[in-house]
């Protein structure tokens, strides 16, 4: 398994983006008002993941003995919460791109306007939470293992 590339987090976030605006435009009309707090668990599990940065961050620091299968999920976990910040980020941005333009125009966008700007704010938070939980997985002494010419592990 390879870190997070930059390009995995930009084709996430374009395909929210793309089906976020699709599915609004389709259904906007059918679906419910969009509550204020609807990212409020992304941002839950960016704080769990900071908090666990940190902690194994200072565990490897110090040199403590850690089971490789925890810091392995750990690693895994960041990796699938990136993306899925990506891709909420992403998605969130596509509805907004669709309430703009109508918030003027239509009360339910104007009314739905902070719930989605608290989304994507929420789900942007969780991609940064989710890399610098990767980040803190990383030995030490290790360096990027995506350089050419670097042996891989």
């Amino acid at each position: 398994m390879h870190f997070t590339r930059p390009r995995e987090l930009v084709v996430a976030g374009l395909i929210g983006l793309v089906l976020g605006f699709a599915l609004v435009e389709l259904f906007y009309g059918e679906l419910p008002r969009f509550p204020l707090l609807a990212g409020l668990p992304l941002l839950i599990v960016a704080a769990v993941e900071v908090i666990l940065g940190f902690t194994l961050r200072s565990r490897i620091r110090a040199g403590r003995v850690l089971d490789p299968i925890a810091v392995a999920r750990a690693v895994a976990l960041a990796k699938a919460s990136s993306l899925l910040g990506s891709f909420m980020t992403g998605a969130w941005l596509g509805v907004l791109a669709y309430l703009v333009p109508r918030g003027g125009d239509v009360a339910a966008a104007a009314d739905d306007l902070p719930g989605a700007g608290i989304g994507a704010v929420c789900a942007a938070v969780l991609a940064g939470a989710a890399l610098w939980l990767e980040h803190c997985c990383r030995a030490p002494d290790s360096r990027d293992s995506d350089h050419p010419g670097r042996p891989t592990g």
